[in-house]
Parts: structure tokens; C-alpha cells; sequence
């Protein structure tokens, strides 16, 4: 109650004063569930429905895996989902693996990508690239891309100009 009114008393405030600055502002928070819940969704976020009012932009990111290593917990596999978006089409989905201490693994993005868009191919367990093996598993190829600079970058040059023939020109300037 209190906590609700506090949020959308501060965002009537805030919201005018980022806009005019041309500044970001972001907010974490977390998924709690009612009880006794039939119809709709039983999911319900602290600070009351302001945030989702008022905002421009809001990612539901969930857990899907665990990343571990050595014994220990590397990082975690995540499901970003866009659920809502005023800038661009909402509703994308994106999988993507954060790793403690680093953030987002882009490297790990880069082998995904190239695989879903045939510039990677994987046999079995090895990956290829342009007809010659990486690695066996994605933990060994995700190490040999690190470590291979010139791999690394011959594989982001084909996903780039894949996805620049697959870029349709744009009919709008926004």
C-alpha cells in the first residue's frame, strides 16, 4: 500500500525530469505470488503497478540453467522475454548466458548466432567453421574462440555480412 503510493507519487515526479535530461533510468525488481489466486496471473511485483504505467521498456528475465565449472558456480543461462516496448516490437525473445564477474558472455552469443544462422555448423558434439573442426562441446570452442583471435574475428565477419544480406534497406528514418 504505502510502498505503491510512495512509487507512483516519485515517477509522477521523475518521469518528466529524465525525459527533459535525455537520461535512463533502471529498475530492478522481483516477481512475488498471491495466494488464493483462480483467474489471471498469480505473479505480482513489490511497489505496486506504477512501474509497469510508467515504464518504456520492461525485460522479464528468468533463469534457465546453471553454468558451472570446476565444481562451482560459473554463471546462469537466462530467458530474456521483452514484455513491453514503446521503442521497437515487443514480445522478442533472447537466451544468453551471464557469467559471474563478467556479465552477458558475448562469445557465447557470437557461437549461438553463427550456428542459428549456418555460418557455424555442429556435427554431433564438434562445431565446424568453414569446413574445419573448432572443438568438441561448446565449453572447448567457447576457449578456442578466446583464445584464436583471428577465428574469433573471421566468424563475426561472416555473421556480419550474413546479416547484412538477410537487412532489408529501411523505408523510414525514426
Amino acid at each position: 500500500g504505502a510502498q505503491a503510493r510512495l512509487m507512483s507519487h516519485a515517477l509522477r515526479k521523475i518521469t518528466p525530469l529524465a525525459a527533459k535530461s535525455n537520461c535512463t533510468i533502471l529498475f530492478l525488481n522481483q516477481i512475488r505470488y498471491k495466494i488464493g489466486v483462480l483467474y489471471g496471473n498469480p505473479e505480482v511485483t513489490s511497489g505496486g503497478n506504477a512501474l509497469k504505467f510508467y515504464s518504456s521498456v520492461r525485460l522479464e528475465i528468468r533463469v534457465k540453467g546453471r553454468i558451472e565449472g570446476d565444481g562451482e558456480l560459473k554463471g546462469i543461462n537466462v530467458k530474456g522475454k521483452v514484455v513491453k516496448n514503446k521503442c521497437a516490437p515487443p514480445y522478442k525473445i533472447a537466451e544468453f548466458d551471464i557469467i559471474f564477474g563478467q556479465g552477458i558472455d558475448s562469445m557465447g552469443c557470437l557461437l549461438d548466432v553463427s550456428e542459428s544462422m549456418g555460418v557455424c555448423e555442429r556435427r554431433g558434439s564438434y562445431y565446424y567453421f568453414e569446413g574445419n573442426k573448432i572443438a568438441q562441446g561448446r565449453d572447448n570452442t567457447l576457449q578456442v574462440l578466446r583464445s584464436n583471435s583471428t577465428l574469433e574475428a573471421g566468424m563475426r565477419k561472416a555473421v556480419d555480412e550474413k546479416l547484412t544480406l538477410l537487412r532489408a534497406p529501411s523505408q523510414d528514418s525514426c
